[in-house]
């Protein structure tokens, strides 16, 4: 197809702004599914986004759009809204030309659109503001027009205003796509370099690559060569999706598509890479993307110690098709074997865990999630440490340092109070205060991330009264007064249950903490200390008194020296239950760090 007729762009906006709905009327604008098969979301093939309304993976498609005479191939990529995937939309932009920006008529500029506008720009692409669900009651579009000018600077004459569910506006929306987006650069005839933006595991096929190609052309039966990796593969599938996968015999710049080309493993190819002829290759690669940076950490054990080997096979299985968490075997004195897993949010891992539940059907003991931290040496040197139980003993730490992550809260003028105070109480450094409009505010604050990680989104909201929203991103590591608090029960650290916080904090927390883990483990026949410390230090301490058998139930009268060798011989029997028993520690219990502290 002539270059001049491709149009290359994603749907990017905040959760729920209506980005799915809106590629449906575009293919069905396009006529690529028919009416019968035609559904909510057709891009969303995953059940857990069906069910949930989230969009988890990002999905690719190309469809012949006729636009005034003309057949355009319009190549739009569906991205998710959701902060903890944002490395996929960043992923998505680099294989575009441009994007559209929805945002809903009804509820304005939010956080998410403003990180996804910053994004666009930094990635030098065209954008098309889209007012969406104009149809709505509550609709203000002119409004909405008016705030996008405003905050993110592009002209209100530029804005589309469409309704993805009833279809009005798609057709002005199509010709501006059409007349507004920039066709791809590139030379055909110049030397191959493609982009590989995502890849998916297939049971049948290997690894599938999802490609841009920047310049050249790639055919059937190639022999090519992925320049990070360095080796070689024959192509043996080349195809697009409309939206189900459909062969094509080549490939040509600026055109997306996929490639099937003898791949066994997702690590044998990385996301970014380049693939080029292996018989003339490019002289140097594309710019690739940073790999995703995994934030939060916990670990994953069998509820059954015999099901070691079947959570390490569903592991495996599915970071086939989601590489964007790792896994490595972790050993605890309390909970045996298991794995450690990093991921890139707590919705991240709330996903991971239910596909693991439901597609293996392996139970699994869940530890508290924390975050990674930095560890300066005494000898100069830079530890990661992603767990309490691996941070090094206090004389060999020069400086404990934090991950900061600077966040967008646009919230109703009236919660200004409110949040700020929120902000304070968690350690909030305050930067900016901006008026989106008379009733709506953007503050930027920068938050220590373990902080805001839990509950701080639930409390927002409830501050709020629903109409806040948050967005953030890491911007660096810094020193803080932070300590390890070990949970100690009968005298056994526990590492899995313990934590590490900002000092001034960890008094309160590890009482807390004590007071909860008392209610849910349960008494046994001998005495239970639960203690929290730092160190040597015992910092709180809670004492669940033994279940006792009335061994003097029988004794009538007599002499009371009978009744004192009864209560004796049993007090001597509990005392050596204490050094042998075992607690056990319901899966419960490690999520009690998660509670809020009110």
């Amino acid at each position: 197809m002539d270059q001049k007729l491709i149009r290359n762009f994603s749907i990017v906006a905040h959760i729920d702004h209506g980005k799915s709905t809106l590629a449906d009327r575009l293919l069905q604008r396009a006529g690529a599914i028919s009416d019968r098969d035609l559904k909510e979301q057709v891009l969303d093939d995953m059940e857990l986004e069906r069910e949930r309304g989230i969009t988890i993976k990002a999905s690719a498609v190309s469809i012949d759009m006729p636009v005034d005479g003309e057949t355009y191939m319009f190549n739009l990529i569906d991205t998710p809204g959701h902060v903890d995937f944002h490395y996929e939309v960043d992923r998505a932009m680099a294989a575009c030309d441009g994007a559209l920006l929805v945002v809903d008529a009804t509820q304005g500029v939010q956080a998410q659109t403003v990180a996804n506008a910053y994004a666009a720009i930094g990635n030098d692409l065209e954008i098309i503001p889209v007012i969406n669900k104009i149809d709505l009651p509550g609709a203000q579009p002119e409004d909405t027009a008016l705030e996008v000018e405003h905050v993110l600077g592009i002209d209100a004459e530029h804005v589309q205003f469409v309704s993805a569910k009833t279809g009005e506006g798609v057709e002005e929306l199509v010709r501006a796509i059409a007349k507004v987006l920039p066709p791809p650069k590139g030379d055909a005839g110049a030397p191959l370099q493609a982009l590989v933006f995502d890849s998916v595991y297939d049971d049948y096929r290997g690894v599938i690559c999802y490609l841009r190609i920047a310049n050249g052309t790639i055919r059937k039966g190639q022999k090519v060569l992925l320049m990070g990796r360095a080796r070689h593969y024959v192509v043996t599938e080349l195809g697009k999706f409309r939206p189900a996968m459909t062969p094509v015999a080549s490939l040509s710049a600026g055109e997306v598509g996929y490639m099937v080309a003898n791949l066994k493993k997702l690590q044998d190819v990385t996301v970014g890479d380049t693939v080029t002829d292996a018989l003339a290759p490019a002289a140097e690669a594309l710019p690739g993307y940073d790999p995703p940076a995994q934030m939060v950490f916990c670990d994953f054990y069998p509820a059954g110690g015999e099901e070691y080997s079947e959570l390490r096979d569903a592991l495996n299985r599915l970071s086939l098709n989601d590489g964007s968490f790792t896994f490595q075997p972790e050993n605890s004195d309390a909970l045996g074997f298991g794995f450690r897993c990093g991921f890139l949010g707590l919705l991240h891992m709330d996903i991971v865990q239910e596909r693991l539940e439901r597609e293996a059907g392996v139970d699994i003991v869940q530890t508290a999630p924390s975050v990674s931290y930095e560890v300066l040496l005494r000898d100069g040197k830079v530890q990661r440490v992603d767990a309490a139980g691996d941070l090094p003993t206090p004389d060999k730490i020069e400086e404990l340092r934090e991950p900061i992550v600077e966040t967008q809260m646009i919230i109703p003028a009236e919660s200004v109070g409110p949040i700020m105070a929120l902000a304070e109480q968690r350690r909030g450094e305050y930067k900016s205060q901006e008026y989106l409009s008379p009733q709506r505010v953007m503050l930027t604050y920068e938050f220590p991330f373990n902080e805001i990680l839990y509950d701080f989104y639930d409390k927002l909201k409830s501050a709020t009264r629903g109409y806040g929203t948050m967005d953030y991103h890491v911007v660096g590591y810094r020193a803080s007064d932070l300590v390890k608090v070990q949970l100690l029960v009968n005298g056994q650290s526990v590492d899995a249950l313990s934590f590490i916080c900002h000092r001034s904090a960890a008094d309160r927390r590890g009482r807390r903490i004590l007071h909860r883990l008392r209610q849910e483990i349960g008494r046994q026949l001998f005495e239970i200390v639960l203690q929290a410390a730092i160190g040597s230090k015992v910092i709180a301490r809670e004492t669940l008194k033994p279940l006792r058998k009335n061994v003097t139930a029988k004794c009538y009268g007599g002499d009371v020296t009978r009744k004192r060798k009864l209560l004796e011989k049993q007090k001597a029997g509990k005392k050596r239950m204490k050094t042998i028993g075992r607690v056990d520690i319901p899966q419960k219990a490690f999520m009690v760090i998660l509670e809020p502290e009110d």
